[in-house]
C-alpha cells in the first residue's frame, strides 16, 4: 500500500522531534558552560562606563619651548598643539587622561603626559577645571602622580581591582581623551599578560580596546567596573608605517599602586639594587662556562663600593636566584630586586665557577645618577 501524505508527514515529525530531543540532550550536557558564558558577556557596557567616567580626569599640559627653532620646526608650530606667544616662544600642548584615585583629588597619570610641563590643567566630567601640581614621577615605569590644587574634598574615586586575577581573554573597557575627544570609551579582551616590550621593568597588560595618543594615563577596567591598569601605549609599526591595529598596552594596577606609594611619600620610587651589569646567558655561554643550562643572569661588571661589590660578588658569576624567586631570564632580575626596598637583606643562590652557593646582600637605593649605574672604565 503507498504511503499517505499523513504517513510522510508523521514520518517527518517524528525524526525532528528526535532530531531537537537530541540537540537539547547535548546542550543540557553543557549547561553550566553556556551558564557562565552568558554570565561573562555583559549585555552592554553602558552601567560600566557610567560608573567609571566621573573618575576619569582629561589632563592638559603645556611646556614653553624658546624661540631659537629651525625652519622645519617653524612649520611643525603650525600644528594645534603649539601657540605662539607675544615673546616669539612657543608653549607646546599636551593632551592626555588620568584617573581620580581619592576625594582629595590625586590623579594617577602617565609621566610621558606630564614630563616637563610648566602649567597642568584638568578637567572634570562636570566641566570643573582645576590646576595641578606634580607630586612625583616615575620615569621608569612611565607614572606620575599629580594633586588637584583645590580645597575641595569631593572629588569622584575610582576602585581600584587586583591585576594580578586577571585572565586572557576577558572583556575589559578603555576611557580617555583620545586626540582631545573626551570621555571616550572603547571595549576589547585582555590579550595578553605580563608583555616586555623594552625595558627591564616592563610588565604590561595587553589589549585589543582601542588606545589612542591622548588615552595615555586612563584607565582599562574589567566587567566588574574596577581598574587593572592605566592605558600607556599604542604598538607602534616601523617607521613610516604609522599604528599597529588592535595592540595596546597598560600598566598592571597591582604595579601602579606600589609606585604611587613611593611617589606620594618620597617624590620619586626607591627601588631595590644590586650593583651589577648583568646580561642574558646564552647557549654559547653555557657552554663555555660549563653550565648545565641557560637561566640566570650573568655579572659582566661590577659597580664599585655597590651592595655586590661589598657582598663578594664577582665577574662571571650566574644569579639562578634571589631569595625564593628564581631567575630564568637576565631582566627578571632587577625587577625582583625593584620590588624589595633599600636596605632589605637578600639572599642570592649563584653559578659560581660550576659550583652553587648563596651569597648574602644587603640591597642599595637604586641610583637617581646615570653615572653611578657606570662602571668606571665607561665613565
Amino acid at each position: 500500500m503507498k504511503p499517505s501524505l499523513y504517513d510522510h508527514f508523521t514520518q517527518y515529525t517524528s525524526r525532528s522531534i528526535l532530531f531537537i530531543a537530541g540537540c537539547l540532550f547535548a546542550l543540557s550536557a553543557s549547561d553550566s558552560c553556556l551558564a557562565q558564558c552568558v554570565q561573562g558577556i555583559p549585555l552592554s557596557f553602558a552601567d560600566i562606563a557610567e560608573s567609571i567616567q566621573p573618575s576619569v580626569v582629561n589632563i592638559s599640559s603645556s611646556k614653553t619651548v624658546g624661540s631659537v627653532i629651525t625652519r622645519a620646526e617653524d612649520e611643525q608650530t603650525e600644528s594645534p598643539f603649539y601657540e605662539k606667544n607675544s615673546a616669539n616662544c612657543f608653549q607646546y600642548r599636551h593632551l592626555g587622561s588620568g584617573l581620580l584615585i581619592d576625594a582629595e583629588g590625586y590623579i594617577i597619570t602617565n609621566h610621558h603626559v606630564i614630563e616637563s610641563a610648566d602649567d597642568i590643567r584638568v578637567k572634570l566630567t562636570d566641566s570643573r577645571t582645576f590646576q595641578a601640581d606634580i607630586i612625583g614621577h616615575d620615569i621608569k615605569t612611565d607614572i606620575a602622580l599629580i594633586k588637584i590644587h583645590s580645597d575641595q574634598r569631593d572629588f569622584p574615586l575610582a576602585v581600584l581591582g587586583d591585576s594580578d586575577a586577571i585572565r586572557v581573554g576577558e572583556w575589559v573597557i578603555a576611557v580617555g581623551n583620545p586626540y582631545g575627544l573626551s570621555h571616550t570609551v572603547t571595549a576589547g579582551i585582555i590579550s595578553a599578560k605580563s608583555r616586555v616590550i623594552d625595558g627591564p621593568y616592563d610588565d604590561f597588560i595587553q589589549t585589543d580596546a582601542s588606545i589612542n595618543p591622548g588615552n595615555s594615563g586612563g584607565p582599562l577596567i574589567n566587567i566588574q567596573g574596577q581598574v587593572i591598569g592605566i592605558n600607556t601605549a599604542v604598538f607602534s609599526n616601523a617607521p613610516g608605517n604609522g599604528f599597529a591595529q588592535g595592540i595596546g598596552f597598560a600598566i598592571p594596577i597591582n604595579l601602579v599602586r606600589r609606585v604611587i606609594s613611593d611617589l606620594r611619600h618620597y617624590g620619586k620610587v626607591k627601588r631595590g639594587w644590586i650593583g651589577v651589569v648583568i646580561q642574558e646567558v646564552t647557549e654559547e655561554l653555557a657552554a663555555s662556562f660549563n653550565l648545565p643550562d641557560t637561566r640566570g643572569a650573568m655579572v659582566t661588571d661590577i659597580i664599585p663600593d655597590g651592595p655586590a661589590d661589598i657582598a663578594g660578588l664577582f665577574h662571571g658569576d650566574v644569579i639562578l636566584q634571589f631569595n625564593e624567586s628564581g631567575i630564568q631570564h637576565s631582566i627578571d632580575l632587577p625587577r625582583i630586586a625593584a620590588d624589595n626596598p633599600p636596605g632589605t637583606e637578600c639572599v642570592l643562590r649563584v653559578n659560581r665557577d660550576g659550583e652553587e652557593l648563596a651569597v648574602t646582600i644587603v640591597l642599595g637605593e637604586f641610583p637617581d645618577s646615570r653615572e653611578a649605574l657606570t662602571p668606571p672604565e665607561e665613565n
